[in-house]
Formats: structure tokens, C-alpha cells, sequence
């Protein structure tokens, strides 16, 4: 059970935006399905193209989102967003939007996800809009007694309270970025792409002179968004502690490991080349080449098999030697 509901609004009356739409279908598009075609989301988009965004529809579109059960929902919106001076109160806001009834307030939505929990066990808010960083801050709940962030609850903005959404291309800086994590580029070895590792890749993209994205939290674990085609095959990850029997292990190699003849030294051509150690040693090359095996007194692999020393894993690699060996790959 995981639904997402992706809304993206270009026409406004009095200040339109030229990519709010094209982000919106481009998330969807993107979150439907994972990596290798399976399901991931069931997805409703709502795109100022196809219908008129009104308050209305605006606020039974999110509030449906969260009426019933599901192990995680995520609220993507592109578009206008305000923080109005007189009330302190953040709004993304709606085609019909205007003083009197911006939009739906910030607040609103939170106090939907905050008692959606445990019905919804994971809510994923990700805003591309002006002052979006607001979401989340206890002025805008009114009850002390109720926290800002609720239990499962996740919020990504692409600026902070006072910052705003830039466009560049007929796209959204944010969103352009975010699509790039989801694509692959900010997945974990195993092909997990988290809203935290999401992120952390927008939070290094951007550059300190331009907008910068916010991240909030209250969860005790971190939900894949996404799932890509595993940078190493996880059966490889799993034969970690076979090969590294604890974290400081050292895996000795030599000469029969490399199967290349033509470019050793004379002493080694005519050594015999083990079929068994050839497997190993390129699942060894797989692990080194994202950091989590690295040769000993050499710069390469190839080296180490070579003169006969060996590798060991780097602590990234001894991180996921400990999540094999406790079966959780």
C-alpha cells in the first residue's frame, strides 16, 4: 500500500511558472515503477494542464491522500508557495488562490499526516515551492500539545522559510536535482534511494550561493522512496563474511586470481590460472570499485594479486560484511 499524490501548477492568473508541470509528470512518471519495471507507487496527478486547481480540489485532492490505511504515502507539489505576514501562516497555493483563501495552509497538511499515523506508518512531504522550509514549525500547529513533526513523518523543501524555488529550463532547480537522486544517483549500494539520501545529494549539489533544500524528520526508520538495480549484486554482498570471516580480515590473493597472461611478468606467465579464484578476485574488483574492498600496499587489485598481498575491506565495506552476516541484505 503506497500511495503518492503528485500535483503541479503552472497557470496561475497573476504570476505563471513554466515548469511546475513538467516536474509534477516527470516525479510521477518516475516514482510509478522502480528501477526494474516492479510497481512502486499508485500515483494521482493532479497538473493545471488537464484541470483547474482550485482551492477546492486542491485541499479533497490531499485530504484523500491520507484518509485511509497504507504503509506509506508521499505529497509531491510544485508550485506557488506564501507565507503570509499578518497570520505567520504558510500555504501552498491554489489557481484560485488569493488573499482572503490562499491555497492550504502548511499546518493543515502537517495535522493531516501527524494523525494519519499509525493508520499510515510513512509520510514522505517533498515541496517545490516559495518558503516551503516553513512546514513544519510549531507556530504553525497552534496547540503546544501536539508536536510539530508527527511520528513516521518526513519533510524535503526546496528552500528554506524565507528562501525561495528557483526555475532554470523550463524545470524546477529542486525537482530537477530530486529526479536526478531518483533515477539512481543518490541509491545506496543495494539500490535504496531514501528521503534522507535524497538529501543529502540535493544538499551537495547546490551550491552555497543558491537556494538550500531542508530536510525534517521524526522516524525511527528510513523508507526507500525507490529501489535501482543494486550498484553490486546483493548475492556478492552476502558472501562478505565468507570471504572476510570479521571486519579486520585480510584476504590474501596472488597471481592465480588474475586471469590476464599477456601483460604479467615473465615469472608468472606460465603459472597456472585457478577458474574458482578468477570468480572470487572479480567479486573482490566489484566491491573495490565502490569502496568497500581496498588492495593492501598497492594503488590497484590487479597489484595485489600480482605481488601477492591481498585486500580488506574499507569500513563502508565493513558495515555491509555486518549487515550480511546479520541477514538483513
Amino acid at each position: 500500500m503506497r500511495k503518492a499524490l503528485v500535483i503541479g501548477i503552472d497557470d496561475y492568473q497573476n504570476c505563471r511558472l513554466n515548469g511546475c508541470v513538467n516536474d509534477a509528470v516527470a516525479i510521477a512518471n518516475t516514482i510509478e515503477r522502480n528501477g526494474d519495471g516492479s510497481p512502486n507507487f499508485s500515483v494521482r496527478c493532479l497538473t493545471s494542464n488537464e484541470l483547474t486547481v482550485t482551492s477546492a480540489v486542491l485541499n479533497n485532492a490531499v485530504s484523500d491522500l491520507f484518509r485511509d490505511d497504507a504503509d506509506i504515502v508521499l505529497l509531491f507539489f510544485a508550485g506557488h508557495g506564501i507565507i503570509n505576514p499578518n497570520t505567520n501562516a504558510g500555504y501552498i497555493i491554489s489557481q484560485d488562490g488569493h488573499q482572503a483563501a490562499w491555497g492550504m495552509s502548511l499546518s493543515e497538511i502537517l495535522t493531516l499526516a501527524n494523525r494519519a499515523y499509525p493508520r499510515i506508518k510513512s509520510t514522505v512531504i517533498i515541496l517545490d515551492s516559495c518558503h516551503s522550509g516553513y512546514t513544519g514549525e510549531v507556530s504553525s500547529l497552534g496547540n503546544e500539545n501536539i508536536a510539530a513533526i508527527g511520528n513516521g513523518v518526513t519533510i524535503l523543501t526546496a528552500c528554506h522559510r524565507n528562501g525561495a524555488a528557483a526555475e532554470t529550463n523550463n524545470q524546477g532547480l529542486f525537482t530537477k536535482i530530486l529526479l536526478d537522486g531518483l533515477s539512481g544517483s543518490s541509491a545506496d549500494v543495494c539500490g535504496r534511494i531514501t528521503p534522507a539520501s535524497l538529501y543529502a545529494h540535493i544538499d551537495q549539489t547546490l551550491g552555497p550561493w543558491e537556494q538550500r533544500p531542508i530536510y525534517k524528520a521524526n522516524v525511527q526508520r528510513f523508507v526507500a522512496l525507490r529501489k535501482v538495480d543494486p550498484k553490486i549484486p546483493l548475492d556478492i554482498l552476502r558472501r562478505l563474511p565468507e570471504y572476510f570471516p570479521d571486519a579486520t580480515s585480510t584476504f590474501s590473493l596472488n597471481p592465480s586470481f588474475e586471469p590476464d597472461r599477456d601483460n604479467v611478468p615473465d615469472k608468472f606467465k606460465n603459472m597456472p590460472v585457478n577458474s574458482d579464484n578468477v570468480r572470487i578476485f572479480q567479486e573482490l574488483q566489484i566491491c573495490n570499485r565502490y569502496g568497500l574492498v581496498k588492495p593492501i600496499n598497492v594503488e590497484h587489485m590487479y597489484y595485489a594479486a600480482m605481488e601477492s598481498t591481498g585486500c580488506e575491506l574499507t569500513a563502508l565495506g565493513a558495515h555491509y560484511r555486518k549487515l550480511a552476516e546479520m541477514q538483513r541484505i
